[in-house]
């Protein structure tokens, strides 16, 4: 199993946009061979020390995947290359962090 973090840097206010598509995304992935949790996040405002403030132009996504040759096939599927140039003018970079248990 491997454990993806992507944290999608938005353009200033294009957060709710985003989320609104992004939702209509998650069921579509969640039935790809391989997929074993994927979603968005957002940060959450807290007082611990070790957070930072909450970044208000970022979502973070955590997925779940079965092996990484899952992952790359989710990456070409039609529906995420079509995903993409649906918010291309929504987002303005994007980090992928790929871990797997140790």
């Amino acid at each position: 199993m491997i454990n993806v973090i992507a944290t999608i840097k938005l353009n200033e206010g294009c957060r709710e946009a985003f989320l609104t598509e992004f939702r209509k995304l998650v069921p579509v992935v969640l039935e790809e061979d391989g997929c074993i949790e994927y979603g968005p996040t957002i940060d959450v405002d807290t007082t611990i020390a070790a957070q930072g403030p909450a970044r208000e132009d970022v979502v973070t996504v955590i997925e779940k995947w079965d092996n990484i040759e899952a992952l790359e096939s989710h990456l070409v599927a039609p529906h995420m290359l079509e995903y993409r140039a649906t918010v291309k003018d929504l987002v303005a970079g994007a980090e992928l962090q790929i871990t797997e248990p140790a």
